[in-house]
């Protein structure tokens, strides 16, 4: 390409460029892409032109950009409490209806193993492993059907939980590239697998009693493992679905915002590994306690991830129409 075509082309880009470098509120993203714009042209210019008015161009103009670059690191501390008070529910909400089909994806599995479960005995033992039912089976018949969360010291327990569900929603993430078929897979997984587990305790006359014991830890931690799945499905869909992007483009934002949410679910895991780990097992406590932290945590849960994004959005929109 001839160094005239090169700079009419890219004229326009360079000029928009060169005028954000005065914006002192320009986006970290933002910031981050027209600094890898700039140096992919420099190199090409010195490659071609090495000696033009061009290149010195851009070099000036690079060199701005990454001292905006390096000036950002003094605002890491307000970009740390912007992703979790605007970027992570702005997030949310653009992506809600997501959100929703992994929650029906999910109920629908919960239901599947109920009634699989309910037309053969048996079927536990293939979803939950032979051991652990014999194990709980045993436990019911000691008077104490919960005795399995007892088995570990807290601290171990607690970090094997921690690990094991932040893997499971990283799974469900990185499974949203096949198409969402492999997301999917997981939100039927561990939906059948609550299913059963529900309906196996019902068949003992124990529902009531397991659900305030489990839902003590699952009611965040399951609602988590939802949330996971709608950000698989946001990574599939953005490049089965890419719009008016170019597909590459629209993958590479999905991608980018669905990994936020899974990062933002991490304290909600480590949150249900804690209740799991030290208060699950106290079986004898008060079914009012039991209740009152399955209730927040469900409020927590409905007005942070749902609510709050709502909210954040509609003041955003205020603003917009206003100026």
């Amino acid at each position: 390409m001839r160094e005239a075509a090169f700079i009419k082309s890219n004229r326009d880009k360079w000029q928009k460029i060169d005028e954000q470098t005065k914006d002192k509120h320009l986006e970290a993203d933002e910031l981050a892409n027209n600094y890898i714009e700039l140096t992919d042209d420099l190199s090409y210019a010195r490659t071609f032109y090495p000696k033009s008015q061009t290149v010195r161009y851009l070099n000036q103009l690079a060199a701005r950009y990454f001292l905006n670059i390096y000036k950002y690191r003094k605002y890491e501390k307000d970009m740390f409490i912007k992703f979790w008070v605007s970027e992570l529910p702005l997030i949310m909400y653009a992506y809600r209806k997501y959100m929703l089909v992994s929650l029906l994806i999910f109920l629908v599995s919960v239901l599947l193993g109920a009634f699989s479960q309910s037309q053969d005995p048996d079927f536990a033992n293939l979803i939950l492993s032979t051991d652990y039912v014999n194990q709980t089976i045993e436990n019911i018949k000691n008077g104490d059907p919960m005795a399995i969360y007892k088995d570990q010291d807290e601290a171990p327990m607690f970090f094997m939980i921690s690990k094991n569900n932040i893997q499971v929603s990283f799974n469900e993430y990185i499974m949203g590239i096949t198409a969402c078929i492999g997301t999917i897979y997981i939100l039927l997984e561990n939906g059948v697998m609550l299913g059963v587990f529900q309906y196996f305790f019902y068949d003992y006359g124990l529902l009531g009693k397991s659900m305030l014991s489990i839902w003590l830890h699952g009611m965040l931690e399951i609602s988590a493992i939802i949330i996971a799945g709608g950000a698989g499905l946001v990574l599939g869909s953005s490049w089965l679905f890419p719009g008016s992007y170019k597909r590459i483009v629209s993958l590479q934002k999905g991608a980018k915002d669905s990994l936020k949410i899974v990062v933002g679910l991490i304290p909600v895991f480590l949150v249900a590994a804690f209740i799991e780990s030290y208060l699950t097992r106290l079986t004898e406590m008060p079914v009012l306690f039991n209740l009152i932290i399955i209730s927040l945590s469900g409020l927590f849960i409905i007005w942070y991830f749902f609510y709050y994004p709502y909210l954040v959005n509609k003041k955003l929109n205020k603003i917009d129409n206003e100026d």
